[in-house]
């Protein structure tokens, strides 16, 4: 109870010391997607939160309008034909995330926790893995973020993405996330926004690892470095 207070408070007071120093930048990619886009500016998608529940994230548009009657319906392979010009900067710097602090204020999210995905995608997950993973609430950043924050990479060259996720990806990302649910704490959590900082400005995985040594065991068989 008192992780979840702390944690609470540590939420709010980043989601709003960071919509007072990136706002100018959310008004211009605001502008920016109104003209070169579809006109289209938020992107909703229904995610599963804490306890199954369903909730619509929020993030800036990318994407063309139809992209869910296009191609893959799930997954967004590198230089994927929907993904808007402006909106390849937007995923690539992951500017396209920043509107998931409204998320967070709103307490659907957290800053730090696992990755909140669309139920069918949530639903790969093992039993004991989706009741473990859906008692906490998913975050803006946490372990599998970081590790496949260029998850669209590993499926540039995949005929059948839908099946290389879901044999190749899905089971990693569970591992990851229960990683951190049992080793919870307000430390993971800084270590957790430490290394994605370090990610978003290029840092190497084989240097975040030192952060999480143990986390090797996990990713010991897949290149992410």
């Amino acid at each position: 109870m008192y992780i979840k207070f702390i944690k609470r408070l540590i939420d709010l007071f980043i989601s709003v010391l960071t919509i007072i120093f990136i706002f100018p930048l959310l008004i211009l990619v605001a502008i920016i997607l109104k003209f070169t886009g579809e006109g289209e500016i938020f992107y909703f998608q229904e995610r599963v939160k804490k306890n199954m529940n369903i909730f619509k994230i929020i993030k800036f548009a990318t994407m063309l309008k139809n992209s869910p009657n296009i191609g893959d319906k799930l997954y967004t392979a590198e230089n994927d034909e929907r993904v808007l010009r402006v909106g390849k900067i937007l995923r690539k710097t992951k500017i396209n995330e920043l509107p998931q602090i409204f998320n967070i204020i709103k307490g659907d999210m957290s800053v730090v926790g696992p990755r909140p995905l669309a139920l069918e995608t949530f639903m790969l997950y093992s039993e004991p893995g989706i009741r473990k993973i859906s008692s906490i609430k998913p975050g803006l950043t946490g372990l599998s973020s970081i590790f496949f924050a260029n998850e669209d990479k590993f499926m540039k060259n995949v005929s059948n993405i839908e099946e290389f996720y879901k044999t190749e990806i899905s089971p990693v990302k569970e591992k990851l996330e229960l990683y951190y649910i049992e080793h919870l704490s307000i430390l993971i959590d800084i270590k957790i926004i430490v290394c994605t900082f370090l990610k978003i400005i290029g840092i190497s995985n084989k240097l975040l690892i030192i952060f999480f040594p143990d986390i090797k065991k996990i990713l010991k068989d897949k290149e992410l470095f």
